[in-house]
């Protein structure tokens, strides 16, 4: 077992990187729509793009750190845990430069097991598992820790809640990555537990039992994938601390904190509700600037919406729920999901896998609304813009691969 060493905050190689980071991932119509005011006329077709789209601090953050790292440790093997990202794009870059990963986005990967003393190991923006941690520090690696910021901080709550006796009620997603890193901050403490419910359906189950109790073992079936081992609902619900994925969608993680709130208050009363139930808003301030967003643009009444991003990325799936509740909306991965005017290959909200639609982009001069989710670099959405003008018989402008890019590393 070697020296573990841990690096959290960069190598001072952004100079370096960012011509390389340009070329990747630079899109010239996006940065037009940007100047423009977010609007860009195509012929018969005009574009909306939200205010707020893309790439986030955090997000950027750790592709930046990503890039750097290789370039830092040229003669070392490298790993990422998972993706770094919920973009298949981003990821298939990282592998480019010669980066391996121990998990795919399936589960599969060779794991931990083949990562070696001296090895590099960068942990993705969604964090890793406690027990993954320590596995990875006594293995004695050198570990490029990439966690966003927002995810730290719910990190705080959850052990703030576990060290004073609290569950942990985490709304997200279960399987999902930085749930599986939050609930997992729970096993530090003694009688530390977790609870992860998905949606309000999944709350009201858990409102009920608070409120009259029920058949514990039906409870405990139904989220047995989704709580602690030892968590047991007669005696674990009566002390609440909730917290958020934070890429969830912002209206329902509210709503289930009124109604927590409110189960509380009516089993135990509202005078001591302090000493039973804290909350804490632990969205991020990326994941809500985007929905808000996208509320904006649908005050602007655009015919339909393309939302762009990873099928497996919760804040593009969420923007795609907000806007189909209004509007025809398309959540696609990239371009090429765009087969022509009569049809467009997307993933509607919902759904667990991809549909084909037809006569999707309408004949007559049309708005088109575009966002895109966090995880989603510009070069993806300007050629996403570029498809659909040349639909029409227009393109907007030409994206070209910056001149300025420079050499790539030497793999």
């Amino acid at each position: 077992m070697g020296e573990t060493s841990y690096f959290q905050k960069g190598f001072g190689l952004r100079e370096e990187i960012k011509p390389e980071l340009r070329a990747d991932y630079h899109s010239a119509i996006v940065e037009h729509l940007k100047a423009s005011g977010y609007r860009l006329q195509a012929g018969p077709l005009t574009f909306l793009l939200a205010r707020e789209f893309g790439f986030c601090y955090g997000v950027d953050r750790a592709v930046e750190y990503a890039y750097e790292t290789r370039r830092k440790f040229p003669g070392h093997t490298l790993y990422l845990t998972g993706e770094i990202i919920h973009n298949p794009h981003v990821n298939a870059r990282l592998k480019e430069m010669g980066i391996r990963f121990l998990r795919e986005a399936d589960g599969h990967g060779p794991g931990l097991e083949v990562v070696r003393p001296g090895d590099v190991v960068i942990l993705p923006a969604f964090g890793v598992t406690m027990q993954e941690m320590d596995r990875l520090r006594h293995i004695g690696c050198i570990l490029v820790d990439t966690t966003c910021g927002s995810v730290l901080n719910v990190w705080k709550n959850v052990d703030r809640f576990s060290a004073t006796g609290f569950t942990a009620l985490i709304h997200g997603k279960y399987a999902h990555e930085e749930t599986r890193a939050t609930a997992s901050r729970t096993s530090q403490y003694p009688g530390g537990r977790y609870l992860v419910v998905r949606d309000r359906i999944e709350a009201q189950v858990v409102c009920d039992y608070i409120r009259s109790g029920g058949d514990r073992e039906a409870f405990l079936r139904r989220f047995a994938a989704a709580r602690s081992g030892d968590f047991d609902p007669d005696s674990h619900l009566g002390r609440i601390g909730l917290a958020n994925q934070t890429t969830m969608l912002s209206s329902e993680s509210l709503e289930i904190q009124d109604m927590i709130r409110s189960a509380l208050a009516g089993r135990y009363g509202a005078a001591g509700l302090h000493d039973r139930f804290r909350a804490f808003d632990t969205i991020c301030s990326a994941t809500q600037d985007r929905q808000d967003s996208v509320r904006g643009l649908i005050e602007k009444k655009p015919d339909l919406m393309v939302v762009i991003g990873g099928y497996n990325s919760s804040n593009t799936s969420h923007l795609a729920a907000l806007a189909s509740r209004h509007v025809p909306t398309y959540h696609i991965e990239e371009a090429a999901c765009i087969q022509g005017e009569d049809a467009i290959r997307h993933k509607p909200f919902g759904s667990p896998a991809e549909s084909i639609t037809r006569d999707w982009l309408p004949d007559h001069p049309a708005i088109v609304g575009l966002t895109a989710g966090a995880s989603t670099p510009n070069n993806k959405i300007g050629e996403v813009v570029a498809r659909i003008a040349d639909l029409r018989g227009v393109l907007p402008l030409r994206e070209a691969v910056p001149t300025d890019a420079g050499p790539r590393p030497r793999q």
